[in-house]
């Protein structure tokens, strides 16, 4: 994957600081005097970057990535996921170049300068929303993995209730409870991204983790002939079920999108000039643990892949010391996830504040708002949590609505309204063509989730 000329370089690390004092809050530049309390920073390491960037990608979207190849088969579904890769990479470049061009440094002050005061807080508007779904969805996987999940009238033990069975101590609300406590709210307290650079590192490592387990076990059942070959294209029987092949466009598109924080590591980096590595170095690193995950687990369980694959990770697997690779694979990506929490929630804290504070100071000099807004995202988060069914619902609401404009809709409305002229004949059709492709696809995915929902609920009186 490449990006295009990114224009002009910026300040060289002689001139970083000032760089920096204009930018620490990534989606709301007007807040330049926050500068103040990050004088001694000299910048982001492209290692730190690449791991940041990586963890803001690869979060809850990877553990729906398997159920996506249930609907669309093996062949089509791992082309899908390439493909929405590439899209991301060109929205992601169009954001960048029109920042050089317009001297803008966040992906707000982009929407305001091309569309103004409306674009920046519709903006605003759907990183909240993708957000807080995303972090939900985050929560819920969590819930599942330690506490359990039902499915279709079954039961999937959790860790807590496999290793000491059934209290009310490992209850999914007291377990959510605690982890917001003692993991999430002291994770989210800090003011800088950079600062979560390790945390971003070990999550990035557990997910290897999760996936070279689940790598080894499908080797191990495919030598031993256990598993079956699955299916490589979609099973179309009827009008209703083409429509179905929509609904994981959602999920593919909320798997993919970091563009709320690729200006917070550019403006952070050491060296700014190297944000086109860092973003081509995530965007591999991430798509080739997508398609991994996606093979393997959809070759481990078949069409008996859950919307949440972790819950599969209950059963007996037919291999030696199952159990043990069972509670290992789901631990794993439950403490990654924990980790990523962070990475999310700090743009979601700045957005919020600039929509409710647009005059206020500087979000990390006023302890007081920070700490309230802070807590507020947070409670809604965990009530969402423990009220939403599925990881599969909070997807197809994030990912039909504000995700596919964060991600593909505004980047092309920015590029189409040109306002520097710098937009290319390819720039601008490959624009129509992501808002055409977005637009008529979550529609068509709207409604075959609203038909199927409209479906289940009439079937029993009929």
């Amino acid at each position: 994957m490449t990006i295009g000329s990114l224009g002009p370089n910026k300040e060289t690390k002689s001139r970083k600081s000032k760089h920096v004092v204009d930018e620490r809050a990534p989606l709301l530049p007007s807040k330049q005097e926050e500068a103040a309390s990050f004088d001694e920073f000299d910048g982001a390491s492209f290692t730190g970057a690449v791991f940041n960037l990586s963890t803001t990608i690869v979060g809850a979207g990877i553990m729906a990535l398997p159920a996506t190849m249930k609907v669309l088969g093996l062949g089509l579904g791992i082309a899908m996921i390439v493909f929405v890769a590439f899209l991301t990479v060109a929205s992601i470049d169009m954001l960048i170049r029109f920042s050089r061009a317009g001297k803008t440094t966040s992906y707000g002050s982009l929407m305001g300068d091309a569309f103004g005061k409306v674009g920046k807080s519709l903006l605003q508007i759907c990183v909240l929303v993708n957000n807080i779904g995303v972090l939900v969805v985050y929560m819920i996987i969590m819930g599942d993995v330690l506490s359990g999940a039902s499915s279709n009238g079954v039961h999937h033990a959790g860790v807590l209730e496999g290793w000491f069975g059934e209290h009310w101590w490992n209850e999914r609300f007291f377990v959510l409870l605690v982890t917001t406590l003692a993991i999430f709210s002291p994770l989210a307290c800090f003011k800088r991204i950079d600062s979560l650079r390790y945390t971003s590192a070990l999550s990035v490592g557990l997910a290897v983790v999760f996936l070279i387990i689940t790598v080894g076990i499908t080797v191990i059942k495919l030598i031993s002939g256990t598993i079956m070959m699955p299916r490589l294209l979609p099973d179309i029987t009827d009008l209703t079920s083409f429509w179905k092949l929509f609904t994981v466009v959602p999920v593919l598109v909320t798997a993919y999108i970091c563009h709320y924080n690729v200006h917070s590591i550019d403006n952070e980096l050491e060296d700014s000039t190297r944000i086109r590595a860092v973003v081509q170095s995530s965007l591999a690193l991430c798509s080739s643990v997508y398609v991994m995950t996606s093979l393997f687990g959809f070759l481990l369980f078949g069409d008996s892949t859950l919307d949440d694959v972790l819950a599969n990770f209950d059963t007996d697997l037919g291999i030696p010391y199952g159990s043990l690779l069972n509670d290992a694979v789901r631990v794993s990506y439950a403490v990654h996830l924990m980790l990523v929490f962070p990475i999310v929630f700090f743009p979601l804290r700045l957005n919020l504040d600039g929509l409710l504070f647009p005059s206020a100071g500087p979000l990390s000099r006023d302890n007081l708002r920070f700490a309230s807004i802070t807590i507020g995202l947070i409670t809604v988060i965990f009530l969402g949590a423990n009220f939403i069914p599925s990881i599969w619902d909070a997807f197809q609401f994030t990912g039909a609505t504000a995700a596919v404009c964060i991600g593909f809709i505004f980047p092309a409305a920015i590029t189409l309204k040109d306002r520097h002229g710098i937009a290319t004949r390819k720039d601008k059709a490959l624009s129509v063509f992501m808002i055409v492709l977005a637009v008529f696809s979550n529609l068509i995915a709207i409604y075959s989730d609203a038909y199927a929902l409209f479906k289940k609920n009439t079937s029993p009186r009929e």
